[in-house]
Protein backbone atom coordinates (compact mmCIF):
# COMPACT_ATOMS: atom_id res chain seq x y z
CA UNK A 1 0.00 0.00 0.00
CA UNK A 2 1.94 3.47 -0.63
CA UNK A 3 2.07 5.80 2.04
CA UNK A 4 -0.62 4.65 4.33
CA UNK A 5 0.56 6.34 6.74
CA UNK A 6 -1.26 9.27 8.75
CA UNK A 7 -1.02 12.72 6.51
CA UNK A 8 -0.71 15.66 7.61
CA UNK A 9 -2.85 18.22 6.16
CA UNK A 10 -2.29 21.66 6.03
CA UNK A 11 -5.98 23.29 6.12
CA UNK A 12 -6.47 26.88 8.33
CA UNK A 13 -9.35 25.57 9.58
CA UNK A 14 -7.46 23.80 11.84
CA UNK A 15 -4.23 24.96 11.93
CA UNK A 16 -1.58 26.80 9.43
CA UNK A 17 2.07 25.38 8.86
CA UNK A 18 4.44 26.89 6.38
CA UNK A 19 7.98 26.26 6.45
CA UNK A 20 9.81 29.11 5.31
CA UNK A 21 13.43 27.77 4.63
CA UNK A 22 16.66 28.41 6.99
CA UNK A 23 18.48 31.64 7.11
CA UNK A 24 20.93 31.17 9.93
CA UNK A 25 22.00 28.57 12.45
CA UNK A 26 19.93 30.77 15.56
CA UNK A 27 16.43 31.25 13.87
CA UNK A 28 13.68 29.52 14.37
CA UNK A 29 13.33 27.38 10.61
CA UNK A 30 9.63 26.49 11.46
CA UNK A 31 6.65 29.12 11.88
CA UNK A 32 3.25 27.79 13.12
CA UNK A 33 0.74 29.85 13.83
CA UNK A 34 -2.45 28.74 16.27
CA UNK A 35 -4.49 31.69 17.57
CA UNK A 36 -5.49 31.98 20.43
CA UNK A 37 -9.06 33.09 21.92
CA UNK A 38 -8.30 36.72 22.45
CA UNK A 39 -6.80 36.46 18.68
CA UNK A 40 -9.08 34.74 17.49
CA UNK A 41 -11.86 37.33 18.31
CA UNK A 42 -9.61 40.56 16.85
CA UNK A 43 -8.76 38.51 13.82
CA UNK A 44 -12.04 36.83 12.62
CA UNK A 45 -12.54 40.56 10.29
CA UNK A 46 -9.70 39.44 8.66
CA UNK A 47 -9.88 35.80 8.99
CA UNK A 48 -10.00 34.46 4.87
CA UNK A 49 -12.85 32.25 4.25
CA UNK A 50 -11.57 28.51 4.89
CA UNK A 51 -13.33 26.66 2.82
CA UNK A 52 -11.89 28.29 -0.17
CA UNK A 53 -8.13 27.17 0.31
CA UNK A 54 -7.26 28.83 -2.98
CA UNK A 55 -8.00 31.97 -0.97
CA UNK A 56 -5.62 31.55 1.62
CA UNK A 57 -2.01 33.65 1.42
CA UNK A 58 0.82 32.18 1.58
CA UNK A 59 3.89 33.90 2.59
CA UNK A 60 6.23 33.90 -0.33
CA UNK A 61 9.18 31.48 -0.24
CA UNK A 62 6.98 29.23 1.97
CA UNK A 63 7.06 25.58 1.55
CA UNK A 64 3.07 24.01 2.00
CA UNK A 65 3.34 20.54 3.16
CA UNK A 66 0.30 18.51 2.23
CA UNK A 67 1.76 15.14 3.87
CA UNK A 68 4.31 14.31 6.10
CA UNK A 69 5.20 11.47 8.86
CA UNK A 70 7.89 9.23 9.38
CA UNK A 71 8.05 5.28 9.47
CA UNK A 72 9.74 2.44 9.89
CA UNK A 73 10.70 -0.21 6.53
CA UNK A 74 12.27 -3.49 6.76
CA UNK A 75 14.34 -5.15 9.45
CA UNK A 76 13.62 -8.09 11.31
CA UNK A 77 12.13 -9.88 14.37
CA UNK A 78 13.94 -12.69 16.59
CA UNK A 79 12.76 -13.92 19.88
CA UNK A 80 14.39 -15.48 22.94
CA UNK A 81 13.45 -19.29 23.38
CA UNK A 82 11.78 -19.85 26.64
CA UNK A 83 8.05 -18.62 27.64
CA UNK A 84 8.05 -14.97 28.99
CA UNK A 85 6.87 -14.22 32.85
CA UNK A 86 6.57 -10.95 34.29
CA UNK A 87 7.25 -12.26 37.85
CA UNK A 88 10.86 -12.96 36.45
CA UNK A 89 11.57 -8.84 36.77
CA UNK A 90 14.21 -8.49 39.38
CA UNK A 91 15.85 -4.87 39.62
CA UNK A 92 15.77 -4.20 35.64
CA UNK A 93 17.74 -7.43 35.41
CA UNK A 94 17.30 -8.78 31.96
CA UNK A 95 15.31 -11.87 31.60
CA UNK A 96 14.81 -12.39 28.15
CA UNK A 97 13.16 -15.59 28.00
CA UNK A 98 10.17 -15.79 25.28
CA UNK A 99 10.66 -11.85 24.73
CA UNK A 100 10.96 -10.50 21.39
CA UNK A 101 13.83 -7.85 20.12
CA UNK A 102 12.55 -5.65 16.48
CA UNK A 103 16.00 -4.81 15.15
CA UNK A 104 17.89 -4.15 11.91
CA UNK A 105 15.16 -1.62 9.95
CA UNK A 106 15.53 1.64 8.35
CA UNK A 107 14.31 4.69 9.93
CA UNK A 108 12.38 7.25 7.16
CA UNK A 109 10.74 10.21 7.19
CA UNK A 110 9.06 12.03 4.45
CA UNK A 111 7.43 15.22 3.35
CA UNK A 112 5.19 15.91 0.20
CA UNK A 113 4.52 19.28 -0.96
CA UNK A 114 1.12 20.87 -2.48
CA UNK A 115 1.12 20.02 -6.18
CA UNK A 116 4.04 17.69 -5.94
CA UNK A 117 5.87 16.24 -8.74
CA UNK A 118 5.05 12.50 -9.85
CA UNK A 119 8.44 11.59 -8.21
CA UNK A 120 9.74 11.82 -5.44
CA UNK A 121 13.12 11.81 -3.82
CA UNK A 122 14.35 9.28 -1.86
CA UNK A 123 17.75 10.27 -0.22
CA UNK A 124 20.35 7.61 1.33
CA UNK A 125 23.53 9.15 3.03
CA UNK A 126 27.38 7.84 3.58
CA UNK A 127 29.59 6.61 6.12
CA UNK A 128 29.04 8.26 9.53
CA UNK A 129 26.35 10.04 8.02
CA UNK A 130 22.38 9.59 8.63
CA UNK A 131 19.66 12.02 7.18
CA UNK A 132 20.81 14.67 8.73
CA UNK A 133 23.32 15.42 5.25
CA UNK A 134 20.18 16.26 3.46
CA UNK A 135 18.75 18.59 5.82
CA UNK A 136 20.18 21.94 7.40
CA UNK A 137 23.30 23.00 5.82
CA UNK A 138 26.13 23.05 8.55
CA UNK A 139 26.03 26.96 8.04
CA UNK A 140 22.23 27.18 8.60
CA UNK A 141 21.11 27.26 5.02
CA UNK A 142 19.01 25.25 3.61
CA UNK A 143 19.96 21.60 2.37
CA UNK A 144 18.67 19.59 -0.41
CA UNK A 145 15.89 18.50 1.66
CA UNK A 146 14.11 21.97 1.46
CA UNK A 147 15.82 22.68 -1.82
CA UNK A 148 14.02 19.81 -3.61
CA UNK A 149 10.74 20.58 -1.79
CA UNK A 150 10.37 24.08 -3.00
CA UNK A 151 10.79 22.68 -6.58
CA UNK A 152 7.85 20.34 -5.96
CA UNK A 153 9.13 16.75 -5.00
CA UNK A 154 8.47 14.79 -2.30
CA UNK A 155 11.43 13.92 -0.33
CA UNK A 156 12.10 10.87 1.90
CA UNK A 157 15.01 10.55 4.14
CA UNK A 158 16.49 7.49 5.25
CA UNK A 159 18.88 6.58 8.43
CA UNK A 160 19.76 3.12 7.10
CA UNK A 161 20.06 0.16 9.29
CA UNK A 162 22.27 0.07 12.23
CA UNK A 163 22.87 3.57 11.69
CA UNK A 164 20.84 6.55 13.44
CA UNK A 165 17.47 6.60 14.41
CA UNK A 166 17.69 2.89 13.01
CA UNK A 167 20.47 2.05 15.47
CA UNK A 168 18.36 -1.19 17.15
CA UNK A 169 20.63 -3.82 15.61
CA UNK A 170 20.34 -7.20 15.92
CA UNK A 171 24.13 -8.40 15.82
CA UNK A 172 24.78 -8.96 19.75
CA UNK A 173 28.41 -7.59 21.69
CA UNK A 174 28.87 -4.83 19.38
CA UNK A 175 31.14 -2.11 21.16
CA UNK A 176 31.39 1.24 19.34
CA UNK A 177 34.40 3.05 20.07
CA UNK A 178 35.04 6.23 21.35
CA UNK A 179 38.00 6.86 18.28
CA UNK A 180 39.58 10.11 17.63
CA UNK A 181 39.62 10.98 14.08
CA UNK A 182 37.87 13.77 12.91
CA UNK A 183 41.19 15.51 11.26
CA UNK A 184 41.73 12.10 8.90
CA UNK A 185 38.06 12.78 8.20
CA UNK A 186 38.97 16.51 7.24
CA UNK A 187 41.62 15.24 4.98
CA UNK A 188 39.66 12.23 3.56
CA UNK A 189 36.51 13.88 2.35
CA UNK A 190 38.85 16.76 0.71
CA UNK A 191 38.49 20.07 2.79
CA UNK A 192 41.97 20.61 3.08
CA UNK A 193 45.04 19.60 4.91
CA UNK A 194 44.48 19.41 8.50
CA UNK A 195 43.94 22.75 9.92
CA UNK A 196 44.25 24.57 6.23
CA UNK A 197 41.10 24.46 3.80
CA UNK A 198 41.90 23.87 0.63
CA UNK A 199 42.21 27.34 -1.50
CA UNK A 200 38.40 28.79 -2.41
CA UNK A 201 36.99 25.15 -0.28
CA UNK A 202 33.12 25.85 -1.49
CA UNK A 203 32.81 24.07 2.43
CA UNK A 204 32.03 26.86 5.16
CA UNK A 205 35.20 28.09 6.81
CA UNK A 206 33.79 29.15 9.90
CA UNK A 207 34.68 27.63 13.45
CA UNK A 208 30.86 26.93 14.24
CA UNK A 209 30.10 24.99 10.59
CA UNK A 210 33.11 22.89 11.31
CA UNK A 211 31.78 22.28 14.51
CA UNK A 212 27.91 21.46 13.45
CA UNK A 213 29.32 18.85 10.66
CA UNK A 214 31.29 16.82 13.16
CA UNK A 215 28.25 16.58 15.61
CA UNK A 216 26.04 15.17 12.46
CA UNK A 217 28.66 12.44 12.75
CA UNK A 218 27.82 9.29 13.88
CA UNK A 219 28.82 5.95 14.41
CA UNK A 220 27.36 2.03 13.17
CA UNK A 221 25.72 0.07 15.96
CA UNK A 222 26.53 -3.19 13.76
CA UNK A 223 28.68 -4.11 10.96
CA UNK A 224 27.54 -2.05 7.38
CA UNK A 225 26.02 -4.88 5.61
CA UNK A 226 25.28 -3.95 1.57
CA UNK A 227 22.56 -6.46 1.14
CA UNK A 228 20.56 -5.49 4.62
CA UNK A 229 20.81 -2.11 3.18
CA UNK A 230 19.81 -2.47 -0.29
CA UNK A 231 16.94 -5.06 0.46
CA UNK A 232 15.66 -2.26 2.86
CA UNK A 233 15.86 0.81 -0.01
CA UNK A 234 14.37 -1.73 -1.82
CA UNK A 235 11.58 -2.30 0.48
CA UNK A 236 10.76 1.66 0.89
CA UNK A 237 10.05 1.82 -2.70
CA UNK A 238 7.38 -0.43 -2.31
CA UNK A 239 5.96 2.07 -0.07
CA UNK A 240 7.03 4.99 -1.45
CA UNK A 241 5.81 4.48 -5.23
CA UNK A 242 8.03 4.89 -8.01
CA UNK A 243 10.93 7.49 -7.17
CA UNK A 244 14.30 8.94 -7.86
CA UNK A 245 17.10 7.03 -5.71
CA UNK A 246 19.62 9.75 -4.64
CA UNK A 247 22.24 8.30 -2.61
CA UNK A 248 26.11 9.98 -1.17
CA UNK A 249 29.28 7.98 -0.69
CA UNK A 250 29.00 5.07 0.95
CA UNK A 251 25.37 4.54 0.00
CA UNK A 252 26.48 4.43 -3.65
CA UNK A 253 26.76 0.83 -3.78
CA UNK A 254 23.80 -0.71 -2.06
CA UNK A 255 21.67 2.22 -4.02
CA UNK A 256 22.93 0.19 -7.02
CA UNK A 257 21.66 -3.03 -5.83
CA UNK A 258 18.53 -1.26 -4.71
CA UNK A 259 18.41 0.05 -8.62
CA UNK A 260 18.30 -3.94 -9.49
CA UNK A 261 15.80 -5.23 -6.74
CA UNK A 262 13.16 -2.53 -6.99
CA UNK A 263 11.66 -1.53 -10.44
CA UNK A 264 9.99 1.69 -8.96
CA UNK A 265 14.04 3.01 -8.69
CA UNK A 266 13.41 4.96 -11.71
CA UNK A 267 16.96 6.88 -11.92
CA UNK A 268 19.77 6.99 -9.56
CA UNK A 269 22.08 9.77 -8.63
CA UNK A 270 24.90 9.11 -6.75
CA UNK A 271 27.60 11.85 -4.88
CA UNK A 272 30.75 10.73 -5.17
CA UNK A 273 29.38 7.02 -4.35
CA UNK A 274 32.33 4.89 -3.03
CA UNK A 275 32.32 1.37 -4.84
CA UNK A 276 30.43 0.07 -8.13
CA UNK A 277 28.79 -3.40 -9.92
CA UNK A 278 30.23 -4.57 -13.06
CA UNK A 279 29.33 -7.87 -14.60
CA UNK A 280 31.20 -10.77 -13.65
CA UNK A 281 33.79 -11.47 -16.73
CA UNK A 282 34.11 -7.56 -16.65
CA UNK A 283 35.29 -6.33 -13.55
CA UNK A 284 38.31 -4.01 -13.34
CA UNK A 285 41.42 -5.06 -12.34
CA UNK A 286 42.06 -4.10 -8.76
CA UNK A 287 43.06 -0.67 -8.11
CA UNK A 288 46.04 -0.23 -5.53
CA UNK A 289 45.71 3.26 -3.52
CA UNK A 290 46.96 5.16 -0.61
CA UNK A 291 43.80 4.60 1.30
CA UNK A 292 43.48 0.35 0.29
CA UNK A 293 42.76 -1.46 -3.11
CA UNK A 294 39.48 -1.28 -4.52
CA UNK A 295 37.70 -3.51 -6.54
CA UNK A 296 34.38 -3.57 -8.27
CA UNK A 297 31.65 -5.90 -7.17
CA UNK A 298 30.73 -8.76 -9.93
CA UNK A 299 27.13 -9.64 -10.55
CA UNK A 300 25.31 -11.57 -13.03
CA UNK A 301 24.98 -10.39 -16.27
CA UNK A 302 21.28 -10.67 -15.88
CA UNK A 303 21.33 -8.44 -12.44
CA UNK A 304 23.71 -6.00 -13.94
CA UNK A 305 21.51 -5.34 -17.18
CA UNK A 306 18.50 -3.99 -15.04
CA UNK A 307 20.78 -0.66 -14.16
CA UNK A 308 20.99 -0.32 -17.94
CA UNK A 309 17.26 0.59 -18.14
CA UNK A 310 17.36 3.43 -15.86
CA UNK A 311 19.17 6.52 -16.33
CA UNK A 312 22.04 7.01 -14.03
CA UNK A 313 24.11 9.96 -12.82
CA UNK A 314 27.00 10.51 -10.59
CA UNK A 315 28.73 14.12 -9.52
CA UNK A 316 31.98 14.24 -8.13
CA UNK A 317 33.59 17.38 -6.60
CA UNK A 318 37.19 19.27 -6.92
CA UNK A 319 40.68 18.31 -5.19
CA UNK A 320 41.19 15.23 -7.20
CA UNK A 321 44.13 14.21 -8.81
CA UNK A 322 44.17 12.34 -11.95
CA UNK A 323 47.95 11.24 -10.89
CA UNK A 324 48.90 9.12 -8.00
CA UNK A 325 49.07 11.00 -4.91
CA UNK A 326 50.45 10.81 -1.29
CA UNK A 327 47.28 13.04 -0.20
CA UNK A 328 44.98 11.29 1.66
CA UNK A 329 41.59 12.76 0.20
CA UNK A 330 42.79 13.38 -3.02
CA UNK A 331 44.15 9.96 -3.22
CA UNK A 332 41.10 8.51 -1.84
CA UNK A 333 38.59 9.50 -4.68
CA UNK A 334 41.26 9.44 -7.30
CA UNK A 335 40.73 5.65 -7.72
CA UNK A 336 36.96 5.89 -6.82
CA UNK A 337 35.90 8.04 -9.88
CA UNK A 338 38.29 6.04 -12.08
CA UNK A 339 36.47 3.24 -10.92
CA UNK A 340 33.14 5.56 -11.55
CA UNK A 341 34.42 5.75 -14.95
CA UNK A 342 35.05 2.51 -16.00
CA UNK A 343 31.29 1.64 -14.33
CA UNK A 344 29.57 4.45 -16.64
CA UNK A 345 31.50 3.15 -19.51
CA UNK A 346 30.42 -0.64 -18.86
CA UNK A 347 26.54 0.79 -18.03
CA UNK A 348 27.09 2.80 -21.69
CA UNK A 349 28.51 -0.03 -23.58
CA UNK A 350 25.40 -2.23 -22.87
CA UNK A 351 22.51 0.06 -23.83
CA UNK A 352 22.28 2.20 -20.64
CA UNK A 353 22.40 5.54 -19.99
CA UNK A 354 24.93 6.70 -17.65
CA UNK A 355 27.13 10.06 -17.02
CA UNK A 356 29.92 11.23 -14.86
CA UNK A 357 30.59 14.70 -14.03
CA UNK A 358 33.51 15.84 -12.45
CA UNK A 359 32.37 19.40 -11.25
CA UNK A 360 35.85 21.26 -12.30
CA UNK A 361 35.46 20.05 -16.03
CA UNK A 362 32.54 22.21 -16.61
CA UNK A 363 33.49 25.19 -14.13
CA UNK A 364 32.45 24.93 -11.18
CA UNK A 365 35.09 24.92 -8.48
CA UNK A 366 35.84 24.41 -4.67
CA UNK A 367 33.58 21.69 -3.90
CA UNK A 368 34.67 18.37 -0.94
CA UNK A 369 32.72 14.59 -0.77
CA UNK A 370 29.81 16.85 1.05
CA UNK A 371 29.23 18.84 -2.10
CA UNK A 372 25.52 18.89 -1.62
CA UNK A 373 25.58 20.85 1.96
CA UNK A 374 28.18 23.67 0.65
CA UNK A 375 27.96 27.31 0.24
CA UNK A 376 27.03 26.38 -3.72
CA UNK A 377 24.40 23.52 -3.16
CA UNK A 378 21.54 25.51 -5.13
CA UNK A 379 23.92 25.81 -8.11
CA UNK A 380 24.18 21.74 -7.89
CA UNK A 381 20.92 21.35 -7.11
CA UNK A 382 20.32 23.30 -10.21
CA UNK A 383 22.38 20.85 -12.34
CA UNK A 384 20.41 17.54 -10.84
CA UNK A 385 17.19 19.40 -11.94
CA UNK A 386 18.09 20.15 -15.28
CA UNK A 387 19.29 16.08 -15.53
CA UNK A 388 16.05 15.85 -14.16
CA UNK A 389 14.06 17.62 -16.77
CA UNK A 390 16.55 16.38 -19.97
CA UNK A 391 15.09 12.71 -18.78
CA UNK A 392 11.75 13.22 -18.47
CA UNK A 393 11.82 12.97 -14.48
CA UNK A 394 10.69 16.60 -13.14
CA UNK A 395 6.99 15.96 -14.37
Amino acid sequence: MKRKYIAFLLTTALMATVVVGCTSNTENKEETSVATPTESNAAAETTPDTSNPSAIEIPDGAIVIQEQGSFAVGGTVTEYPGTYNSDNFNGWAPYPEGQTYHGDHASVSYQIPVNAKELPLIFLHGAGQSSRSWETTPDGRDGFQNIFLRRGHGVYLVDQPRRGQAGRSTVEDVTIPTTHDEQMWFEIWRMGNWPDYNENVQFPQDDESLNQFFRQMTPNTGPFDVELISDTMAELFDTSGPGILVTHSQGGLPGWYAGIKNSDVKAIVSYEPGNYVFPESEVPDTMPSLTGDLTGIGITMEDFMLLTEIPIVMYFGDYISEDVTDELGSENWRVRMQLGQAFVDTINRHGGDATLVELPKIGIYGNTHFLMAELNNVELADLLSDWLAERGLDN
